[in-house]
């Protein structure tokens, strides 16, 4: 687990292709200095693990998976990289809970320089939308940062923005980002379990069979009314004694 607090710029040593994977040689003197095999270190928001290591750089294995998914794919020797040494027990959470697994990334659409801080619009994929809300947590390259913006369900196009503070600018690969520039996108585990736990409870509803209304019954034809029996004459309306008694 990591924080989303930067430590260090590294810097990209070399890329060797080993067919369905890559192995990563990072030069981090920081984030090396306490390291082990088998230790996790966050380059630029993906989480790897040491497999060789010296008192400047090491090495990780990252799948093909890993660089499709990330931006990893694109580094080349001497790009800058942001890097974080996993989270101890104990430590102050100054950022969010971060693991380190991408979600995938978001580029660069427009970008607007204030007196003190930067802001910076990224595009959103579909996918990613319900995972973002204002004012949430969301880790762009490894750096914990708040979504100060969002797009509008429905929204011809997806977005999202972000305010970066100087010292953000300065001490990560972020001040660096021009329009069209991708970054690695993780957002909130707390929001990835709740989607997948709604789609599991979607899911598991009983449906319940809809019953379509009985077809109605003809009617029982009326039973005749009984015919009237015919008064007397003496009681008919034109007898003027009608309805009187008679000796």
């Amino acid at each position: 687990m990591f924080t989303g607090l930067v430590e260090e710029l590294g810097s990209v040593v070399r890329i060797d292709d080993q067919g369905d994977s890559v192995r990563l040689t990072v030069r981090g003197p920081l984030a090396v200095a306490d390291a082990d095999h088998g230790d996790s270190i966050s380059v630029s928001g993906v989480c790897l693990t040491v497999v060789e290591h010296d008192d400047e750089t090491f090495t990780a294995d990252v799948m093909r998976q890993t660089l499709v998914m990330s931006t990893i794919g694109s580094f080349g020797p001497g790009d800058a990289v942001n890097l974080e040494r996993a989270a101890r027990v104990g430590d102050r959470l100054g950022g969010h809970i971060v693991q380190g697994h991408i979600d995938g990334t978001a580029r660069v659409v427009e970008i607007e320089d204030g007196e003190a801080w930067r802001r910076v619009r990224f595009d959103l994929a579909d996918d990613l939308a319900p995972l973002l809300v204002d004012k949430g947590s969301v880790t762009l390259d490894g750096v914990s940062l708040t979504v100060s913006a969002i797009s509008e369900p429905g929204a011809p196009s997806g977005w999202f923005e972000v305010s970066l503070i100087p010292e953000t600018l300065a001490v990560t690969t972020l001040g660096a980002k021009t329009v069209g520039d991708a970054v690695n996108v993780e957002t909130d585990v707390l929001a990835r379990h709740v989607r997948r736990m709604l789609r599991l409870d979607a899911l598991a509803a009983p449906v319940t069979p809809v019953t379509p209304p009985a077809p109605s019954e003809s009617a029982a034809p009326a039973a005749p009314a009984p015919a009237a029996s015919a008064a007397p004459d003496h009681l008919t309306a034109t007898d003027p004694t009608a309805g009187e008694e008679r000796p």
